[in-house]
């Protein structure tokens, strides 16, 4: 960036073409004839250099006028910049992987996965924000502690998988580990968003205790309910006549989870496939927005001692030139 500080002086650069008309009319009132019966030998003399560059002191005074106006104005280059202050936000991300979410009503494959996707989806739109994973089915751990390597979590993401633990629903044993990993979050915001298939059936903390223990560590958390409504088809796998399909009821504990929610402050959704899933944690990122500020500011370099300078050997050069090769004698 280029600027001038002090402007104004640059209309003191109208002078100059008012000072060359006064050297033009000057120049043409000093000038005089003579007579002389013959100017055939003064035709073969020709012009001298002096002569030719008679005009060179005048706009050498002018260039030295010129640029010392330009260094009254003070130009500056200026060099612009940014300072970019976040505010992230702790989230933690409980997922189900009780037996029940093989249930095959949320394509591609079954519950679990569409759920993965959508959570790696998530992981990948947020940008400053730690994030961390908690898995539970009849117990609940840590699958990957809070952290800004996007790349570790969606590797411990893609680990997940029914089995790992015994089964069961242990709801509140999940949000109690989540708790446990974000009680001394010094972040703005804290988030949990937990998604289960069913109802609270293991675990010795109860999901309602458990929220109200968020609630005093200003805890917020997001509940979802994941399965379509009435019945799904859940695989069976059987040693004599192999893989089977069987349809079961789909029961969500929902007044239970919008409770958790409610005392909270958060908010509870129903996903019945993948593409609500998806309009779910949408709507939980954009509730959830990181604080960005970005302050800019210029620095700017003074140039005005770069023009003086020229200024000053331009002058050095006129008065030389008028010393010299272009000296009047009386």
């Amino acid at each position: 960036m280029f600027r001038f500080a002090n402007p104004e002086f640059l209309f003191l650069l109208l002078l100059l073409p008012a000072l060359l008309l006064w050297y033009i009319k000057r120049h043409r009132k000093s000038q005089s004839t003579l007579r002389y019966s013959d100017i055939g030998l003064l035709k073969e003399v020709g012009d001298s250099r002096r002569k030719r560059f008679r005009h060179l002191l005048f706009m050498l005074r002018l260039a030295v006028i010129a640029l010392l106006i330009i260094a009254f104005a003070r130009p500056q280059s200026g060099s612009r910049e940014e300072e970019m202050i976040t505010e992230g936000i702790d989230i933690v991300l409980a997922m189900d992987i009780s037996s029940s979410m093989l249930a095959e009503d949320f394509q591609p494959k079954n519950r679990l996965e569409a759920a993965k996707l959508v959570a790696a989806d998530f992981v990948k739109g947020r940008a400053n924000d730690r994030i961390g994973m908690v898995v539970f089915a009849g117990q609940s751990f840590t699958q990957c502690p809070l952290t800004l390597d996007y790349g570790i979590v969606l590797r411990f993401l893609e680990e997940i998988h029914i089995g790992q633990i015994e089964d069961g629903t242990a709801i509140g044993m999940a949000l109690g580990t989540c708790v446990n990993r974000l009680r001394d979050s010094k972040a703005k915001s804290k988030v949990v968003v937990l998604l289960t298939d069913g109802q609270n059936n293991r675990g010795e903390l109860d999901p309602i205790t458990a929220a109200r223990i968020a609630r005093t560590y200003h805890i917020r958390v997001y509940t979802i309910g994941a399965g379509s409504r009435g019945e799904a088809l859940y695989p069976v796998d059987d040693p004599l006549f192999g893989r089977r399909y069987v349809r079961m009821p789909v029961n969500i504990d929902e007044e239970l989870l919008q409770r958790m929610a409610t005392i909270t402050g958060g908010q509870y959704f129903r996903a019945t496939d993948k593409t609500s899933l998806e309009k779910i944690y949408q709507e939980i990122s954009d509730m959830e927005q990181t604080r960005i500020e970005v302050k800019q500011y210029t620095r700017y370099h003074e140039l005005f001692v770069h023009y003086l300078v020229v200024a000053l050997l331009l002058l050095a050069l006129e008065i030389v030139l008028a010393n010299t090769i272009f000296r009047k004698i009386p």
